[in-house]
């Protein structure tokens, strides 16, 4: 006589054994306290608002001459040994990343575009995550429904500082970049 067969729990993933999972695999995922995630399809404009601000943010850092490099989606960002996530884009400064990176140790400028399946997970456990990196100054959270961005920047004494744009300028300093709500969302 079969007994009934009961799945074994599979045991938490590491960081360093999910990029390992990852590569070449197609699709897009998450890592969240050891366990997988599955990124849902985007819509056009989620990726128009990506492209828009990744190209503002790439365009500040041209102007300013910085040593700072935008990179798009598809890089990790660990913020705990169990829990690394993919933002829309980034910004980190110094000395740029060997070709074969898959990993930002150090971002200073994250970017999420909210959507309807990871609206409330962005304003909460990834503002967490991210501010607990000491190298994230910034945290940009683009609302393409109301046209607006959420700039959480690193404060003095652990405060997090939020302003809501709906229009004009962006000043993320450091690293001393301004970008205008228009190249993101057009006139």
């Amino acid at each position: 006589m079969l007994q009934a067969m009961t799945a074994l729990p599979k045991p938490p993933m590491s960081v360093e054994d999910y990029l390992d999972w990852a590569i070449g695999r197609p699709g897009r995922y998450e890592l969240f306290r050891g366990e997988v995630f599955a990124m849902a399809p985007e819509t056009s404009g989620h990726a128009k608002a990506k492209y828009a601000v990744q190209t503002a943010l790439s365009n500040a850092i041209k102007r300013r001459n910085l040593p700072c490099h935008m990179l798009p989606d598809g890089m990790t960002v660990r913020t705990e040994a169990d829990t690394a996530y993919e933002p829309d884009g980034l910004v980190y400064c110094g000395t740029e990343l060997p070709p074969s990176a898959i990993e930002v140790p150090e971002p200073m400028i994250l970017v999420e575009v909210l959507s309807p399946s990871t609206r409330r997970i962005d304003v909460s456990l990834k503002l967490a995550g991210y501010f607990g990196l000491p190298s994230v100054l910034h945290y940009l959270v683009l609302d393409t429904a109301k046209r607006l961005v959420i700039h959480h920047a690193r404060g003095t004494g652990g405060t997090i500082l939020t302003r809501v744009i709906k229009e004009g300028t962006i000043a993320l300093d450091p690293p001393g970049l301004d970008i205008a709500l228009a190249d993101i969302y057009g006139a």
